[in-house]
């Protein structure tokens, strides 16, 4: 949906107004925040707003910026989801923001798809991030968990990605990439050097092996980034539901019925009267006459 430009303005402004919280006298000159509004046109954006008593309006303290990246898999077209940019307000860290702001943005995209595995990339050295991403998601490469592999699949979007949209997370063209291990080298050239941290700087995950794995895959004085992609289906859907929300509560009871009633009645009605649509493995891709 277009937002009139008085909204769009508002919009960025408050994306600006959550950047400058978290970055300080630092700034972005890369995407949305850089000033590219026509960015936003292939874009979601989920805000999250603090609403004080007695305000007309809330305070935005938390933002992430999805971008819809096209490419190609098994010669024909498709979208990737890059979890992009997300900034939360320094004072409201630790709450869960960013696990509702990347896990609820992809489910409801995966839901608005009728169900269909989407494939999802992210950009990141931030271990809490990086093992946010491999927790969360589905078949996702790079990981320190075991069963990890890298699939042709992960390699020809990775190769189409760092090919066509490094602009959509401020990577430069003279950043080099190794495809044995998905490690964007030098990866702060292209307008996010804002972003850019030491080891001891980012934000650490719970679990040591995802601070162990990015500690010893990254090169942090040069600034080296983590390129990951892995699938939003079924089964991450519900992980995500059962860490936000457990099988215990009246909400993730709720919302287990309605995954388990969308998984055996819902979608195959779906997918058996949408004839001339692909659905994978449970229908092959046939060009239109």
């Amino acid at each position: 949906m277009a937002l009139p430009a008085e909204a769009l303005a508002e919009l960025v402004a408050d994306l600006r107004a959550v950047a400058a919280l978290t970055l300080g006298e630092s700034d972005l000159a890369y995407g949305v925040l850089g000033g590219d509004v026509e960015r936003l046109r292939n874009c979601v954006v989920t805000v999250v707003y603090q609403k004080a008593a007695g305000a007309e309006r809330g305070r935005p303290v938390a933002f992430n910026i999805l971008s819809l990246l096209d490419v190609e898999l098994a010669g024909r077209p498709t979208r990737v989801m890059h979890l992009g940019l997300v900034m939360v307000d320094p004072a409201l860290r630790g709450r869960g923001l960013s696990s509702t702001l990347y896990g609820l943005t992809c489910v409801l995209m995966f839901l608005t798809g009728q169900g269909r595995a989407l494939w999802v990339s992210n950009v990141s050295q931030v271990p809490a991030v990086v093992g946010m991403v491999a927790e969360t998601f589905s078949e996702v490469f790079p990981s320190p968990r075991p069963g990890t592999r890298r699939s042709f699949d992960h390699l020809s979007l990775a190769r189409q990605i760092m090919a066509r949209h490094r602009s959509a997370f401020g990577v430069g063209e003279e950043a080099g990439f190794d495809e044995a291990g998905f490690v964007i080298t030098d990866a702060y050239t292209g307008g996010s050097d804002a972003l850019k941290k030491t080891f001891e700087q980012a934000a650490p995950h719970r679990q040591d092996r995802y601070n162990a794995f990015c500690r010893d895959q990254l090169d942090y004085r040069r600034g080296d980034d983590l390129l990951q992609l892995g699938r939003i289906d079924m089964a991450a859907a519900g992980r995500y539901l059962a860490k936000v929300a457990p099988p215990t509560t009246a909400m993730g009871l709720g919302g287990v019925a309605l995954l388990m009633a969308a998984r055996m009645v819902f979608l195959p009605l779906v997918y058996w009267l949408s004839a001339s649509r692909p659905w994978g493995v449970l229908r092959p891709w046939k060009e239109t006459a």
